[in-house]
């Protein structure tokens, strides 16, 4: 079996030496594209790559913890906002959802998709053909809104947490935008230069952060004790505002979509999931200890952070007045950072405020490991984003600029961007939600199905209310899908020419067929035939007209090369060649999405194994070269003869080395 990888260039042919070409790129250019050394294979980003060094499920927890604990920073704050004096109703609705709902999904989400893919992969795996890659293309868009969002907003509550501080310097006040935009740049300075042992930092900074959350939690719940008129107070002012208790859960129902930014962590929990260390006896395609981890992780983080939001929720709503949430009041974006300055003193209140800006700072060095993770999983893989889009480095700057502009937009304001961030979440867990629905209905678990659609259901609602509520999410949102879009279909197109085989594999009939040719006769000569109904008069009367028109020696052996179509939304893929003898004649046999790719591709790998030039015969293909070339594009298939020869003619420079075309 003779199985190597495809690459542009001259071919490395027996007894001749490789000659490396000399690196004329500047100095800026050779860090740009550091590490970009295959240019036709997988290249599925940083993330994807397996872990130098794995860790326990516990500190990995730490590393999604500092996105989805770090809400602790800005969420009470947000749910007194939306929700008002109905902020503890409504946070319990959404615990409810969270245990019930997410958690659940989200578990089944480790099973299946334990790689770090999320649920995106899934629903990749369920809706094949371009169906399933626009269905992609549009859960990017929504997790791009989700962690680009998570990164300008964490860096903006960031700043209210530093510029509220007693001891801030006054020049900080009126200028948040501008130390927003100096927190984004840190950030991006630390991923240029590398960003490694993430998992230390992230446990240190989790570690103090729920403590110090804990304290000013337990520290008011004392006062509330001490002080049980102020449940009273609210308990009677609640009332006079709502009513009935039946309203008031009417009213919480509907207001806590307006709380989703407390299930912002599922889908980076999954995505983490290949750093846990799994057990000797984990097999690739089922590592069972490494999905308990993983099911161990989601819980763990799913309780703690339900107990930390009602009972914050709790004391900020009973302990600090109303009017203080809204915009430009003492307890905007910093709920809890109010509480404990009040009653643990500004030096404690201090401490709490450099954690939480750390932890911030970090939730958005977390969103970009996300982004940086997922991007190059799917849009390279698709022909649809150029080979640096799994790089670090351009990523990074792309990604930064993106954040600048959307910082600029709101003005670091981090209700105004609540919305969008909320709107990310929500798609995200309801396309998961939609995702185990289908993997339980594919595989007849009728109760696990019904359950997971109830589910679904719920968080469709939760996610238009937020939607129709706070329409900037969609818009935001709307923009990453059609960037996307469009990025992807110009560079499917400019790609469209490329080699797109990650391996060729020839098994050993049709490695003799080659080879014999290559040995005996110093020729190869194949003849690429379009199956028809594979009766012996096809391949005889095909051999006829191609000797007659092609001029093809009537002593010369042939080959028959046969490609049979797949999925042509696939860009990239493993080709397996196979020898067969039908009727009488050689023929190398292939599946594939891409005809004229596939054919170049396996050209230049016979050329690289024996060291002979092979010539290829064809027949014109029928219709006009308008729509050919436009089937070409969707299909796959087409002007086949001339799209052959023009990926050979990019792939190979010299001449000499190139397979020859013939069309008769």
């Amino acid at each position: 079996m003779s199985s190597t990888s495809i690459g542009a260039g001259s071919p490395i042919t027996p007894g001749e030496p490789h000659q490396e070409r000399p690196d004329t790129r500047s100095a800026l250019r050779r860090w740009l594209t550091d590490g970009l050394t295959d240019r036709t294979g997988r290249h599925p980003g940083p993330g994807a790559a397996k872990p130098v060094k794995t860790h326990s499920w516990w500190r990995v927890m730490c590393l999604t913890g500092v996105d989805y604990f770090s809400t602790l920073g800005y969420q009470p704050a947000i749910a007194a906002l939306a929700a008002g004096l109905l902020s503890p109703f409504a946070t319990i609705v959404l615990i409810l959802l969270t245990l019930l709902g997410a958690l659940p999904v989200y578990r089944r989400v480790a099973r299946e998709s334990f790689r770090g893919e999320g649920s995106i992969a899934m629903l990749e795996r369920l809706l094949p053909w371009w169906g399933g890659k626009l269905v992609v293309l549009v859960l990017l868009g929504f997790a791009a809104t989700d962690f680009m969002i998570t990164i300008t907003l964490s860096a903006a509550d960031a700043t209210a947490h530093a510029i509220e501080n007693p001891f801030a310097p006054s020049w900080f006040h009126g200028n948040e935008v501008i130390i927003t935009l100096v927190l984004i740049a840190a950030l991006a300075v630390v991923f240029l230069r590398g960003f490694k042992e993430a998992i230390n930092i992230a446990v240190v900074l989790v570690a103090v952060f729920l403590v110090l959350n804990a304290v000013v939690i337990v520290v008011s719940l004392g006062h509330v004790f001490d002080n049980p008129i102020v449940v009273g107070d609210w308990w009677g002012a609640l009332t006079a505002e709502h009513g009935n208790p039946i309203v008031m859960v009417g009213i919480a129902l509907i207001a806590f979509p307006k709380l989703a930014l407390g299930l912002s962590g599922f889908e980076t929990g999954v995505a983490v999931m290949p750093q846990i260390t799994g057990s000797p006896d984990d097999k690739p395609d089922k590592p069972l200890a490494r999905i308990r981890g993983g099911k161990r992780l989601l819980t763990t983080a799913a309780v703690i952070m339900s107990a930390f939001l009602i009972t914050s929720s709790v004391v900020t709503t009973l302990l600090i007045p109303q009017k203080d949430f809204q915009a430009g009041g003492p307890a905007n974006g910093r709920a809890l950072a109010y509480l404990a300055h009040q009653f643990l003193g500004e030096g404690f209140g201090t401490v709490y405020d450099v954690s939480t800006i750390a932890i911030l700072w970090f939730a958005g060095a977390s969103a970009m490991a996300g982004l940086l993770n997922l991007v190059p999983r799917y849009l390279p893989r698709y022909g649809m984003a150029p080979h640096w889009a799994g790089l670090v480095r351009p990523l990074v700057l792309v990604f930064t600029a993106i954040a600048v502009l959307i910082t600029l937009w709101f003005g670091a304001n981090v209700d105004a961007q609540a919305g969008a961030y909320a709107t990310g979440v929500l798609v995200l867990i309801t396309s998961a939600s939609v995702a185990v629905t289908l993997s339980a209905r594919r595989k007849k678990q009728r109760a696990a199905m019904i359950g997971f659609a109830v589910v679904s259901v719920v968080f469709l609602y939760t996610t238009v209310a937020n939607i129709i509520e706070r329409p900037d999410g969609v818009r935001i949102a709307a923009l990453f899908i059609l960037g996307i879009i469009v990025v992807s279909i110009v560079s499917r197109v400019q790609r469209s020419f490329q080699l797109r085989a990650t391996s060729v594999s020839l098994d050993p009939m049709a490695l003799d067929f080659v080879l014999t040719d290559a040995d005996e006769f110093d020729s190869i000569r194949i003849i690429a035939n379009e199956p028809d109904d594979g009766s012996a008069r096809e391949y005889v009367q095909k051999i006829a007209e191609e000797r007659r028109d092609s001029g093809i020696p009537q002593r010369s052996p042939v080959i028959f090369l046969e490609v049979y179509p797949s999925d042509s939304s696939d860009f990239e893929e493993d080709l397996v060649v196979r020898g067969e003898a039908v009727h009488g004649f050689r023929v190398l046999k292939v599946t594939s999405g891409n005809i004229p790719n596939t054919i170049a591709t396996v050209l230049l790998e016979i050329r690289d194994l024996t060291g002979v030039v092979p010539n290829i015969y064809f027949e014109w293909t029928e219709g006009s070269p308008i729509s050919n070339m436009l089937k070409y594009l969707v299909t796959g298939t087409g002007e086949v003869a001339p799209v052959t020869r023009e990926v050979l003619r990019r792939a190979e420079r010299d001449r000499k080395h190139r397979p020859e075309v013939h069309v008769s």
